[in-house]
Formats: structure tokens, sequence, C-alpha cells
């Protein structure tokens, strides 16, 4: 949580290794059908980044390559979109130099990639892949990582069949009814699209909302409030993305109560208080934390070793924080803030705080040692902000409701304990970072061959596994390097368009490494908050007042969107986490003050 910079070898850790073949040159396949696949005329047929240039040395054949460099936190992708065959199988290759190169194929079903590092002679990367059932068109893509040197691409074959522009749409799905009311959901279901064109998806709109993909004839829209109409509409769409005219709409109505919450109001700011440590921003009496805060979170609870489960909190010493309160003083100010309405939580981990419960004695010793800090401050939860090393994925576990790591089971099973022993008065909250939620689209655990980073997407069977008791996650939208969304595009932090992306991925689901029969479930709208640093001084990925609040626009309104639009509106989307209370005061208070007037208007 507190700020690191996200080193690049973290990051390519999660990517699969692949062997580049070292050869001499060698003619490109004859089966090729990409466009100007060896770029002998520049790079027409490609779109690459504006500094991409077609060179006439070094070459791996013919007279050109292609040459790009990234900048900042872009890739410098270069790509071609290429019409296919459906059921196809298809070889995909390139000759390359450089630090990273990384060459892949995207587009509905489609999900292949590899990497190599040939360094300054030509090397080879291939990969193949399989067109679905209606699968017309795919993107071909070629690009380096941030923070390396210059690439160069020569050769770039795609080897098989190619096809025709798909231009038909299917027919329009009918008979769309809508029931199974619950205080937050609506089940919905049609009858399918009747003619030969394929269907690759439906999509849903509610309320005239952006819709949200699903592949079967039924849908569950969840996450919302209770007894409140909704309207919704069906539309068929094929592969080339042809869609069909929606059909009738249909409306239903939730139930009264439901919902969770916590005891929160409906929209709520979390902020972290450095209550055991002192940094630049100084120390914050709990006393003195400002009513905007909804959820005040202690920061840190940390573990006497890394495998102990013994969770120690102490206030800051008075040597690092001179104005620090007595503990008396601290509880009375604590029962002061909870008599306004306010949560107080003890966060466990942080940066430093590694915690692995690797045996059943860490788990017990884990429920014991942070039930004694809630007792002891009368504290209303907990807070989990695992980072680093804490939490990994073992090879083979790749089911999401039934984990078999350790460290991730006996998690779990703390957190069902805690919230057995204090009932439903126990406010739970989580603060992973995007490498450990999000990431999963993409890669979860160390993947099918072994190479990926273990602890990738490792949060995911932790949140599903305590969605029914979860009341707030709030991943942090910082420090993070580029993640894909669900337009498979990558985004980056520091804009709204980033914030948009990564909250539509929670509250609309996503396939688990683009597996559709392994898919992590939306949460409700009220268990999601976007996290943010609250100011320039607390973390990488600092964003401006204005543009968070046209993210939560977008989110919540449906308005004032940019290049990324959600698969639906999410009017009940809980609020805001940052990092830090501390912060924002040594800012001025601009976090707290501008969006809490915000979240305040927005009712």
């Amino acid at each position: 949580m507190r700020f690191r910079a996200v080193l690049l070898a973290t990051a390519l850790t999660v990517l699969p290794a692949t062997v580049v073949t070292v050869l001499p040159a060698a003619p490109a396949a004859a089966a090729n059908i990409l466009a100007n696949p060896g770029f002998e005329s520049g790079l027409n047929g490609w779109t690459c980044p504006s500094d991409a240039q077609a060179v006439s040395a070094p070459v791996h054949g013919g007279t050109r390559a292609v040459r790009a460099t990234p900048q900042g936190s872009d890739f410098a992708r270069c790509q071609q979109v290429v019409t296919v065959r459906p059921g196809t199988t298809y070889q995909l290759s390139a000759w390359v130099q450089g630090d990273y190169v990384f060459l892949g194929a995207t587009g509905t079903g489609v999900s292949a990639s590899t990497w190599g590092a040939p360094g300054g002679q030509w090397g080879q990367l291939k990969t193949s892949f399989t067109t679905g059932a209606g699968v017309t068109s795919v993107t071909i893509h070629l690009n380096g990582w941030y923070g390396q040197g210059p690439y160069l691409a020569d050769d770039v074959v795609l080897d098989g069949p190619g096809g025709t522009p798909d231009t038909q749409a299917p027919t329009t799905p009918g008979n769309l009814t809508v029931g199974g009311a619950t205080s937050s959901s609506l089940s919905l279901s049609w009858n399918a699209s009747t003619d030969d064109v394929g269907v690759a998806r439906y999509e849903v709109s509610r309320d005239n909302a952006a819709p949200v993909a699903v592949t079967g004839t039924s849908h569950q829209a969840t996450g919302l409030a209770a007894a409140t109409t909704y309207r919704f509409k069906v539309r068929a769409c094929d592969a080339a993305g042809n869609c069909s005219p929606y059909g009738s709409e249909a409306s239903g109505t939730t139930t009264a109560g439901g919902g969770g919450g916590g005891g929160l109001p409906k929209r709520v700011l979390v902020g972290y208080l450095h209550a055991s440590f002192a940094n630049g921003s100084g120390y914050v009496r709990m006393s003195d934390v400002p009513d905007a805060w909804d959820v005040i979170n202690l920061a840190f609870g940390e573990p006497t070793s890394v495998t102990s489960g013994d969770i120690r909190f102490r206030q800051c010493p008075a040597a690092e924080c001179p104005n620090v309160e007595s503990e008396a003083d601290f509880i009375a100010a604590i029962r002061a803030k909870q008599a306004r309405g306010k949560k107080v939580l003890i966060s466990i981990g942080g940066q430093n705080g590694q915690v692995q419960l690797t045996t059943a004695a860490a788990r017990d010793k884990f429920v014991e040692s942070v039930g004694a800090i809630i007792d002891r401050y009368g504290l209303d939860g907990l807070d989990i902000d695992f980072e680093g090393h804490s939490l990994h994925l073992d090879p083979g576990d790749t089911n999401l409701a039934n984990p078999t790591t350790p460290v991730v089971v006996n998690l779990i099973a703390a957190l069902k304990r805690l919230k057995s022993r204090y009932g439903a008065r126990f406010t739970l909250t989580m603060a992973p970072e995007t490498f450990f939620v999000q990431l999963g689209y993409q890669f979860y655990g160390p993947g099918p061959n072994g190479a990926a980073d273990s602890r990738a997407a490792s949060y995911l069977p932790v949140i599903h596994a305590m969605r029914d008791d979860l009341t707030l996650l709030h991943v942090q939208d910082y420090n993070s390097g580029p993640i894909r969304g669900l337009d498979d595009q990558y985004h980056t932090m520091g804009g709204h368009d980033f914030h948009v992306a990564m909250t539509d991925m929670l509250l609309a689901g996503f396939p688990i490494m683009g597996d559709a029969a392994n898919r992590f479930p939306p949460l409700r709208q009220d268990q999601v908050a976007i996290g943010l640093p609250a100011s320039v001084n607390a973390g990488n990925g600092f964003t401006t007042v204005a543009e968070v609040q046209k993210a939560l626009d977008c989110l919540t309104k449906g308005s004032n969107c940019g290049t990324y639009r959600p698969r639906g509106v999410y009017p009940d989307l809980r609020g805001l986490m940052a990092w830090s209370i501390n912060w924002d005061r040594f800012n001025g208070t601009e976090f707290s003050r501008s969006h809490r007037a915000y979240l305040d208007r927005l009712g």
C-alpha cells in the first residue's frame, strides 16, 4: 500500500517464457495471409505507434523490417486485423530482435501469446491458435515491453486459410422474459437467434446502458437496488461484430430489503490512517480525522514473522511521532468516531507486512491474534491488505471455487472464523493490487506451463469464497503495470479510462485466463469502491479529481465516458478508497473535500 516502484522483473514474471530459436535467415512460409508481412511496403496494412518505422537495416529477409520503441507505459504495439475462418487452426510466427519482444493474436475466444529475448540477433517466435465457431477475424500483434529498448520484427507469418468478410448480422432474439427477483438481482431468458449465421454472443442492455456480453440465452443481472424496476433488451452478435437490432424490452422489479453494506451509508470514503508509523506526511491523531471519512483503516497490523500468523499492532512510538496520543485517548477517539457512524478497522499487511498462513497453526494464531486486536481497541472489523509474497497459487490450483493452496485455504478459513465470531456487525474489506485481481483475465497462478508468476490473481479465490461476507473490495488502481481490460486492450493507470476498465471487470465479471467455463462472477455494486492515491506523494498512478469524477460519471450514470465503454451502468457503486488520510491532509484535504462533495451530490 505504501509507495513503491513496480519492478520490471516482477511484471515480466507473469508472462509465459518461450525458448527463442536463433537460426540463419530463412524464407518465410509460402502460406501467409497477412498483408505486407515483411514490411516491404513500409507500414502499410499495420497499425503502429507514431515512432515506428520501416528500416532497411538490419533485416531478416527482403529489404525492410519494422523498428519500434516502447515509450513510458506504451509497449509500441504494431497490429493487423486479419480475416480468418471459423474452427480452423493457424500457425503464427515472426523473426525478431530486442530485449523483450511479444507476438500474439487476440479475438473472440482467441488469446495466443508468446515472447522472447533474442537480443541483437534474429530469433524466431512461434505460437498457434484455433478459431471458434463463428470467429471470422483476429488481431495479430507485435510489441516490446515498457522501460525497454527498441525491438525489430520481420517476416511475420500467419499460416492458414483466409476468409471472406462477414457483413450479415444474426436475427433478433425473441421472447425476452424477466423474473426470479431478489432484493439485488433479476433473472433473464430469451429465445435463441433462428437463422444460420453463427452467434458468438448475446448483448443485454439495462435501461439503455452499454450492453453486457453473455454466451448463452440467459443472464443474471446482479448488484441491483432493492424495490426498483429495471428495463432490459437483448440483441445477437456474430464474431465479426455484426449485431441484430435489439428485441422488444421487458422489465422486472427487485424485491424490498437486501443488499448488505455493513451499516455504512450508500456512498463511502475509505481512508488509511498511519497509526503505527510515521513518514513524510506527518502523524494524524484519531480525533483529528475529518468526518468526510466513513471507514478508517488502521495501518498496519503486521506479523511477528512471515509464517507465524501472529499479528501485532502498536501505536506509532513517540520517538517517531511526537504528537501521538495515549492509548486511552486513542481508544476514546475510536469510540467517538463510531458514535458518529464511522467504521474503524485494523488493516493487516501493507507493503512490509508479509503474511503467509502456510499451516493450520498459523491459521489459528491469525484468528486469535487479530481477534485480540479487535477486542482491545473495540474495532468494527478487518481489512486485508496482503501484498508482495503473502498469497500465491500452487501448480494445478485452477478451480476458483475449490482452491487447494494452503496460504489461500487457510486465509479463507481464518476469515470465515472471524466472521462467525463477530457476526453481522463484522466489517470485512480488502485492498489487493490489480496484479492480484484483474490480471486474472490473462494469468492465474503459474499457468498451464508453470512459467508465469504464481502470485498472479491469487486474491480471486479469497474474494470469491468471502463474497457473501465481504463489505467492500477496493482494488488499488495504482502502483500497477498496464492491465488488459474486457475490451482486450491494455489500460494504464492515471486516467479515468483505467478506473472504468478495472471497475467494470469487478462488476461485470470476467473469464479467468479467457476461459468462459472458469469465470469470476460479478460482485454487487455496493461491495465495490475504487482505490486511489490521495495525492501525488502517496503513490504511483495519481489521478486528478477531474479524471476520477469522469470515471464515476461513466460508471454510475453512463455519461462522460472515454474510449472504454463499461458493460453496464452501476448507479450503486459504493465510493472511493484513498491511501491515505495522512497524505490527504498533507495535500490540503483536496481528495476528501472534493470527492465527499461529489458523492453527496450523487446520492
